[in-house]
């Protein structure tokens, strides 16, 4: 086991998807939910498994869950319920609090309160899924913040043969190219002078709306 440890409350979609992967990926992580039902399906995939109320501090706190270097809220449907066991990890120090938003007045409402990291897993999804089928150069693309992200593209027939200087992609699309792929070589922090190859993977930083303009590019 990884020494992170991580505490996923709610057994939701999202909630189990993201404990079967921090599980599967080496980590130790104890998933928490108030239906029994749910907490016997976790207990096949997560280290730990536990039926109990999360706006409940004395449970909490029986849980030992201030010791855990991560807690997320995953409660989706009830939005108090989220709310309330937020401001409960906050108060009791938790180290880092991520909460799952099910709509932007959501969202801000968790980061008045001092959540360190507000995601929106459909919304998110949304974006992925209609940017996948609108670009064929885009592959992946992970969010860093509302504002940037980090994304990989092929490298399209203009840029084939040109360094990245004579490519011009940084002066004009903004986005920066933090490595390149090419076949099982990957050239991280590639010098100005390096040449993009056909078939080359590029993989960019840059803001939503300039690396959505990137994205477009020869369609």
């Amino acid at each position: 086991m990884k020494d992170k440890q991580f505490a996923v409350i709610g057994m939701g979609r999202f909630g189990s998807s993201l404990t079967r992967e921090l599980t599967r990926m080496g980590y130790e992580v104890l998933a928490i939910d108030e239906d029994e039902e749910k907490v016997s399906n976790a207990a096949e995939y997560a280290t730990h498994a536990v039926q109990a109320d999360s706006m409940d501090i004395n449970t909490l706190k029986a849980l030992g869950i201030r010791n855990f270097d991560v807690v997320v809220v995953a409660i989706g449907e009830n939005v108090q319920a989220n709310i309330l066991t937020t401001i409960l990890l906050k108060e009791m120090g938790v180290k880092k609090v991520l909460a799952k938003a099910q709509n932007e007045l959501h969202g801000k409402v968790l980061e008045k309160i001092g959540t360190e990291l507000v995601v929106y897993p459909e919304r998110d999804m949304a974006i992925k899924i209609a940017r996948s089928l609108t670009s064929t150069s885009l592959l992946e693309q992970i969010s860093l913040s509302p504002d940037y992200a980090i994304a990989e593209f092929i490298a399209q027939p203009e840029f084939v043969n040109k360094t990245l200087v004579e490519s011009g992609i940084r002066k004009r699309y903004k986005v920066n190219i933090l490595a390149i792929r090419r076949g099982d070589e990957i050239i991280v922090a590639p010098p100005p002078e390096s040449r993009i190859m056909e078939g080359d993977i590029l993989v960019a930083l840059g803001r939503n709306e300039d690396l959505e303009r990137f994205s477009q590019i020869g369609e």
